[in-house]
């Protein structure tokens, strides 16, 4: 399972329900999420889409604590395309 709760303009708390719980922060600046989603879904619901889309790749364990959605692309080149596709 996975929460995700919004605490301040661009700063989130995820907590994903696992074996292990673990809890991230992770920041989206209004470009990235704009470029991402063109405005048609919430930032909520890309950062939701983001984990739904690094838990198929990795454990909940491994996902860093802290960091910023652009970010993910460098680990996973595949990530943009991709999450522009679930969310189309």
């Amino acid at each position: 399972m996975i929460k995700i709760e919004k605490l301040d303009d661009t700063t989130y708390k995820v907590t994903v329900a696992a074996a292990s719980d673990t809890i991230h922060r992770v920041t989206l600046n209004s470009n990235y999420h704009h470029k991402l989603t063109g405005g048609r879904v919430s930032p909520e619901q890309l950062v939701q889409k983001a984990f739904e889309f690094l838990l198929e790749r990795e454990s909940n364990t491994s996902i860093l604590s802290r960091f910023d959605l652009f970010e993910i692309n460098r680990y996973f080149p595949d990530f943009e395309r991709a999450i522009t596709k679930r969310l189309a």
